[in-house]
């Protein structure tokens, strides 16, 4: 009768990518978006909830202002529509890939 090996604990394992940033600017992906953001300056507040939460990075800022969005990397998640503090219309909305 064999024993069991003891797998390695959580402690084992290495942390996640806590040294290198976010890759996303080595790929397009835009390709991948139905939906893309529209950004809409006139009602920006440049609070940069949008630079801060996108996962892609595609939000370009300049001086503590959002200067507009990269399609080729917006993959379409939406999540700089949630998190848009402009009120009480958002300064981001989300449009078809076609119509932006």
């Amino acid at each position: 009768m064999s024993t069991p090996t003891q797998k390695p604990g959580w402690r084992a394992f290495p942390h996640g990518n806590i040294l290198d940033a976010a890759t996303s600017r080595e790929f397009k992906t835009g390709a991948w978006a139905t939906e893309v953001p529209v950004w809409h300056p006139e009602k920006c507040i440049h609070c940069l909830n949008c630079w801060i939460f996108c996962p892609d990075d595609c939000w370009e800022v300049k001086d503590q202002k959002i200067l507009g969005v990269s399609l080729e990397y917006c993959k379409g998640c939406g999540i700089c529509v949630r998190e848009c503090l402009a009120k009480p219309d958002k300064a981001i909305t989300m449009h078809a890939k076609d119509e932006a």
